[in-house]
């Protein structure tokens, strides 16, 4: 056969396609295998399994086709369009047929096109993107109704029962979380092996490391939930503590360690208690002289044959120290040597962490920090003993000084009470507070102006001056009293309380008052100016200071006092209080009180009548209005006397942060100068509680028993901590 050979020189992919086009318009029949010209022989362009043509031995013409091609080169070469020289020149057009193209026939019975309706608006030209509207067509979406997709499905769980797990499991399951309900299978199967996971690792946490959990979803066409998600877990053995391993350096005392890490070998390999274990040494070693121990990453090594498993815990203990120097940073609100007084430690005394985090809570308290840090430092300083000392690093943000208060209440006896308190906590620093009072109500009115100094060269000691005037309207008696008066302190706070309080001052009062004189047998009023010395001392051995639920406390006040209106008459005014609190169960809690007063060295109608005695009210015989008992002038009015008694008794039952407490109040004034324990009378009531993070909320109702005609027939009362 002729092989012919196409060489294509400078011709783009493009226009070598169209010349095969043109190239197979102008020669009918012709025959293109490959690009290279390479047509119908094995090897050369044919695919490799295509049949090669079988030859006929002795078939006439073989010669001559061999001999002649089926198109010459120059009949191809005429038959060519003619080619620019130019690689970049647009194609040249073709020719057009020889033959005209016969015309499309119609088809027959076929529809005329109707340009109406929908293939009018199809047949219409586009709108121009510009005018195109493309705001989203909205349409309701219909709401998913989740009753119509919800699955609702039981859980159980088997195997961790016995071994004491199931409760704290179903407290962390997803499954238990879902509140057996689920939109699908799929979010039922995710909560079950989540469920598996948390199953392995509570295990393990009691010392079951070859521990397994495996879920199943099984179908319960005929119960209440169709569907049961089971958790199947294995606990396999219990691995137990082998050898114990400390390794830190010696401590003094040396046993300060072994003492405070309770782990034993033999026992269970509880994360719980290991963490607890290693959680002690690292409190103990701070509170021991030792500030900056370190407790490193235990490492457990597990015996599979012997199911035990080696304990080794590093612990890097530090320089021993004592405490130095008191050093400050940032918006510095108090000086170091102010720092040092609210510390309850002296410099040389082993550093002991829960002195620094006292330190820091008394630093709190002040309320004049943003935030306030406390840390110990290194200084390299060792003394004769060996120990190092270690200052404080106190890291001070100065926050708000000022205060505005407002408080208001109702009691049935004393009526609406209003008071607006203005407070700067540090405008004579260190510490040296301003108070601007204002009170109003429908028995009193007054104002005053407080200057107080909080931790008065002493921690929790306090020193205050105080000028008042009040305007009274009780039952009793009306006044306008004006005092200035001192005082020093030592109380019980929040964060510490003392077990042992007093107070001691002076007071300068002046006072126009009315009262009835029986001796004339009229009410008059007189103007008296006291000097008084009040002294005051406490004892406390109860467990709180806001909500005691054991043990006891002892009050006494003391004040000698001379009254002047016409002559000098000295005189000495004295009260003791005794509380005691019994714990019946967890929650129920028996107290009682018991309060006596005297007045001595003064007739009852000498004594203003603001410094007499008066009993009833929410902190005196709950049932009875404020001054309500005691004896009465001709007019009615309470008269006051010398001395008093009150007793009280209640039960404190707590649930939760609630509780109920029914009460019975006692007590009576006598005229005389010593308590009488005659003429008692009577109130009963029940409280209700709210316990919060601050102390109690008491709401309490009680009502006269045996009452007389003018007393109160329900009285409420109201405050924060219990009535004693």
């Amino acid at each position: 056969m002729a092989r012919s050979h196409w060489e294509f020189r400078g011709i783009s992919g493009v226009r070598l396609f169209i010349l095969l086009l043109a190239s197979s318009a102008l020669i009918p029949g012709a025959a293109f295998a490959q690009i290279d010209g390479s047509a119908g022989k094995p090897g050369q362009g044919a695919p490799a399994d295509a049949p090669e043509t079988p030859e006929v031995e002795g078939a006439p013409g073989d010669e001559a086709q061999d001999e002649k091609p089926i198109v010459t080169d120059a009949e191809f070469s005429e038959a060519l369009p003619q080619l620019s020289d130019d690689m970049d020149a647009p194609l040249e057009e073709m020719a057009p047929p020889a033959e005209p193209v016969a015309p499309v026939e119609p088809i027959e019975d076929a529809p005329p096109f109707d340009a109406t309706g929908e293939e009018a608006e199809i047949a219409a030209p586009l709108t121009p993107l510009a005018e195109f509207d493309t705001t989203p067509i909205a349409e309701p979406v219909a709401a998913n109704d989740g009753a119509a997709v919800e699955i609702r499905y039981a859980t159980r769980v088997t195997g961790l029962d016995e071994i004491g797990l199931e409760d704290r499991f179903n407290d962390l399951s997803a499954l238990e979380d879902g509140d057996g309900v689920a939109a699908n299978a799929a979010i039922i199967g995710a909560r079950a092996r989540e469920d598996e996971g948390l199953a392995v690792r509570l295990m393990k946490s009691l010392g079951y490391y070859d521990a397994t959990a495996i879920s199943t979803i099984d179908q319960t066409p005929d119960g209440e939930r169709p569907v049961t998600a089971t958790v199947a877990a294995v606990p396999g053995p219990l691995y137990t503590l082998g050898a114990i391993r400390i390794k830190a350096d010696p401590t003094v005392p040396p046993s300060l360690i072994a003492d405070n890490f309770k782990l034993k070998s033999g026992e269970p390999i509880d994360a719980i208690r290991v963490q607890a274990a290693e959680a002690a040494i690292s409190v103990a070693l701070p509170q021991n002289g030792y500030p900056f121990a370190e407790v490193g990453q235990r490492d457990i090594l597990l015996d599979e044959t012997t199911r035990t498993g080696d304990y080794t815990l590093p612990v890097a203990i530090g320089p021993r120290a004592r405490f130095g120097g008191i050093r400050t940073e940032g918006d510095a609100v108090f000086a170091p040597d102010h720092i040092e007084v609210l510390t309850r430690f002296d410099r040389t005394d082993l550093y002991d962490s829960r002195k620094v985090d006292d330190l820091r809570d008394a630093l709190i308290a002040t309320s004049l920090f943003s935030t306030v840090s406390v840390e110990p430092v290194k200084t390299g300083e060792v003394g004769a003993d060996g120990t190092e000392a270690v200052d404080l690093l106190v890291r001070q943000t100065k926050g708000p000084a000022r205060t505005l208060a407002a408080e208001a209440g109702y009691s049935t006896g004393q009526g609406l009470r209003a008071e607006l308190s203005w407070t700067h906590r540090n405008l004579f620093p260190p510490e040296g507070a301003l108070i601007l009072t204002g009170i109003a109500g429908t028995q009193e009115q007054g104002a005053s102006a407080t200057f107080r100094r909080s931790n008065a060269g002493q921690r929790d000691r306090t020193f205050q001056i105080v000028a008042s005037a009040l305007r009274s309207d009780v039952e009793a008696f009306t006044g306008l009293t004006g005092t200035l008066a001192a005082r020093v302190s030592y109380d019980s706070t929040p964060i510490w309380q003392k077990k042992l309080t007093y107070a001691y001052g002076v007071e300068l009062v002046g006072t126009s008052e009315d009262r009835f004189d029986l001796t004339k047998g009229v009410r008059e009023r007189g103007t008296y100016f006291i000097a008084a010395l009040p002294l005051f001392a406490g004892w406390d051995q109860s467990d709180d200071l806001l909500n005691p639920t054991r043990g006891w406390r002892v009050k006494l006040n003391l004040s000698p006092e001379t009254s002047v209106r016409g002559a000098v008459r000295p005189y000495g005014r004295a009260m003791v209080e005794g509380t005691a609190y019994y714990p019946v169960t967890d929650s129920i809690v028996i107290a009682g009180r018991a309060r006596f007063g005297t007045i001595q060295g003064i007739d009852r109608n000498d004594l203003a009548p603001s410094r007499r005695y008066y009993a009833g009210g929410g902190g005196s015989v709950r049932g009875f209005g404020y001054q309500e008992l005691g004896p009465r002038a001709p007019d009615g009015k309470p008269i006051g006397g010398r001395s008093f008694n009150e007793f009280a008794i209640e039960a404190r039952y707590r649930f939760g942060n609630f509780g109920i407490v029914p009460f019975i109040d006692a007590g009576q004034v006598y005229e005389e100068s010593m308590p009488q324990l005659s003429n008692i009378r009577f109130g009963a009531g029940i409280g209700g509680r709210f316990y919060t993070n601050f102390g109690p909320m008491r709401l309490d109702i009680a009502t006269p028993i045996a009452r007389k005609p003018g007393e109160s027939r329900i009285a409420l009362y109201i405050s924060i901590g219990q009535a004693f």
